[in-house]
């Protein structure tokens, strides 16, 4: 089960502060923030957020039903789409405005729903393309070897060290087209953290993974927490949410309707009325169901 990664939760509580369970609430030690964040498709608003804020070091779930906003927010978060208005900081530094690849070496960075492994190019060629600095990229430096060499054996044992973690170790040599889907979003989550990020945002990393691999996915994504990064992901499978969360967001109508610890959401009406009730209502529904990108 999911809950066999949980560590005790926050319950409402961090460096012995006591937060309260309502949308928009300060947090202690917050590294992401949002203020009056908004993006409309024409005359669709897909995101209003007033505040949110993601506190540091700790797994944030963020959940809501479908065409709730969810991937459209860490789109403008992450640099992948523009905001109509709106600030938001990580770390303290201004975001709004910088390209995606600025927000990434940052230290800010994200996966996708679809996974976007290049195809053609072999496993550990797709997390040696991923790390940062690249000395050899540029014109002068990329005609004097001496220059670059050092640095990318360093990457190379990087890229071995998270291919042992992720157990992909064997698959190094092959096309990353031939990998499963459960092992294209294993290499996508060892791709970030070539960065060596201080945060990822993950967009319903269980999506399409066999039960047996969604386990040590589970695994995977509780020990970066341990290991002191900031997790934010969206995920419809409510014991995964439950399981493995310290914080919840809730988002419907593009709005951040609810935030606390599992246990609190779980009987929020607030939740009921904007989640629960919209997809459990639905003939033939589950927890289960994939969500297609959200607007």
């Amino acid at each position: 089960m999911a809950g066999d990664h949980h560590r005790s939760a926050t319950h409402g509580r961090a460096d012995g502060q006591a937060v309260a369970a309502e949308p928009g609430v300060r947090k202690p030690d917050a590294l992401l923030v949002l203020d009056g964040v908004r993006r409309s498709f024409g005359g669709l608003t897909a995101v209003h957020v007033d505040h949110l804020e993601v506190q540091r070091g700790t797994i944030t779930a963020l959940i809501g039903p479908n065409g709730a906003g969810k991937t459209t927010l860490f789109n403008v978060v992450s640099g992948f789409d523009r905001a109509d208005s709106g600030r938001w900081s990580f770390d303290g530094q201004p975001l709004a405005g910088r390209p995606a690849h600025r927000i990434a070496r940052g230290g800010l960075v994200r996966t996708f729903q679809l996974t976007r492994t290049l195809a053609r190019l072999t496993v550990l060629e797709n997390l040696l393309l991923a790390a940062v600095p690249q000395r050899g990229e540029r014109l002068l430096p990329a005609l004097l070897p001496p220059l670059w060499r050092g640095q990318e054996r360093e990457h190379e044992v990087r890229a071995g060290e998270l291919l042992d973690r992720f157990r992909l170790a064997p698959l190094r040599d092959d096309f990353a087209g031939t990998l499963s889907g459960g092992q294209r979003k294993l290499l996508e989550l060892a791709r970030a953290l070539m960065v060596r990020p201080r945060m990822v945002l993950l967009d319903e990393p269980m999506a399409g993974v066999n039960p047996a691999l969604t386990q040590s996915l589970l695994g995977h994504i509780t020990r970066l927490r341990d290991e002191g990064l900031t997790v934010c992901f969206v995920e419809h499978d409510m014991d995964v949410v439950m399981g493995i969360s310290d914080w919840v967001a809730v988002m419907a109508g593009g709005r951040l309707v609810a935030e606390g610890p599992p246990q609190a959401i779980g009987r929020n009406p607030a939740v009921v009325d904007a989640y629960l009730g919209t997809r459990h209502d639905e003939p033939g529904a589950t927890g289960e169901e994939a969500e297609p990108r959200d607007t």
